[in-house]
């Protein structure tokens, strides 16, 4: 049955919503790639919520941004160690940062996604983050004083954006120097 251009068809498979993720990841990486370029580098971040709080990643550090698939549980392992998955043909171990820092486990969802490192670290990692929140200006933002300095060395600077909404800069290449996060096994 041939349907008129334009009409609806029915799509229980979801390639609708994987063509519009495509789409999405296809124009992030595009102002990444942009944003690197230019003076706009050092201001315009990735944001994304790690369980309930706000952070924000170097987009130097940044890699591929996934949905979650099939993570494979590896036993003897840290309960944050939530396992590896695959990511175009490369073994890449997640990490639920939120659980690591000894808040509730972050739970799977539609909007869940895994945030590789980037290529630039040698570290074949991800953080499964709740949600991806898209680019940030933090030159935009009011720059907080440090609480509890020195408590954790790569999450050292908070902004304030215009809703008054706190987000935490995480710095990739710091945390996989710490030695607990490193010491995946029990």
């Amino acid at each position: 049955m041939d349907l008129p251009t334009g009409t609806a068809v029915a799509d229980p498979e979801g390639s609708t919503r994987r063509t519009r993720l495509r789409e999405f990841q296809t124009q992030l990486v595009e102002r990444m790639q942009a944003a690197t370029s230019g003076s706009a580098a050092q201001a315009s971040q990735l944001g994304v919520m790690i369980g309930q709080t706000r952070w924000l990643l170097n987009l130097q550090e940044a890699g591929e941004i996934v949905s979650v698939g099939t993570i494979t549980k590896v036993p003897l392992t840290q309960n944050w160690f939530l396992g590896l998955t695959n990511i175009r043909g490369n073994l890449i171990s997640v990490i639920d940062l939120a659980h690591f820092r000894g808040f509730p486990p972050t739970p799977v969802d539609k909007d869940s996604r895994i945030v590789a490192f980037g290529p630039s670290l040698s570290f074949n990692s991800g953080l499964l983050v709740s949600r991806v929140m898209g680019l940030r200006n933090v030159a935009e933002m009011e720059r907080q004083p440090a609480k509890d300095a020195g408590a954790v060395p790569w999450a050292a600077n908070q902004y304030l954006d215009r809703e008054s909404q706190l987000w935490t800069e995480l710095d990739l290449s710091l945390i996989v120097q710490d030695p607990q996060f490193l010491q995946v096994g029990i």
